[in-house]
C-alpha cells in the first residue's frame, strides 16, 4: 500500500474516544504509527484530557483525529462514507479484515466482487466504516 503522502486526509471526530481508537488503529493497521497527540487543557475549547488533534500515518495516509464535546451534539459516523484501502496482497487484506471487523459489524463478508478478488465493507467497534479491497 505505498503511496505518497496525499493533500487531502480524513479528519474523524470521536466524543472521549479518539484517544483510545488511534492507538486502536495503530495497532491493528500494518506499519500504522502515530505521529501526534496533542491533548485538550483547561481553557482550550474542549474537554480537558481529550484529543484536541492527532494524527496516525498509514500506508503514505495521513488520519487526523480529534474529539468534541458531547454536549455540542457532533453527528455520528455513517457507513454513508468509508476508508477504502488498497491492499496488495491476500495475507494484508486478511489482517485488515479480522482486526477492523473485530468488535464490529460486517457490512459485506469477505469474498470476489465483480473483478475484485476480495472486497469487504466493516464498521469498526468505534462506527468508523472501512472497505479492504484486494484487486
Amino acid at each position: 500500500m505505498g503511496c505518497t503522502v496525499s493533500r487531502i486526509a480524513p479528519f474523524l471526530t470521536f466524543q472521549g474516544k479518539a484517544e483510545e481508537a488511534i492507538h486502536y488503529y495503530a495497532d491493528t493497521l500494518p506499519g500504522a504509527t502515530i505521529e501526534s497527540l496533542v491533548f485538550f487543557e483547561e481553557g482550550q475549547g474542549g474537554i480537558p484530557g481529550t484529543v484536541m488533534n492527532g494524527t496516525l500515518l498509514f500506508a503514505g495516509q495521513r488520519i487526523l483525529f480529534m474529539d468534541m464535546d458531547p454536549a455540542t451534539n457532533p453527528p455520528a459516523f455513517s457507513w454513508a462514507t468509508s476508508l477504502y484501502l488498497d491492499c496488495e496482497s491476500e495475507e494484508e487484506f486478511d489482517t485488515l479484515f479480522k482486526g477492523l471487523s473485530q468488535g464490529g459489524t460486517v457490512m459485506m463478508h469477505e469474498g470476489p466482487f465483480m473483478h475484485f478478488k476480495q472486497v469487504a465493507w466493516v464498521i469498526d467497534k468505534y462506527g468508523v466504516c472501512w472497505q479492504p479491497v484486494l484487486e
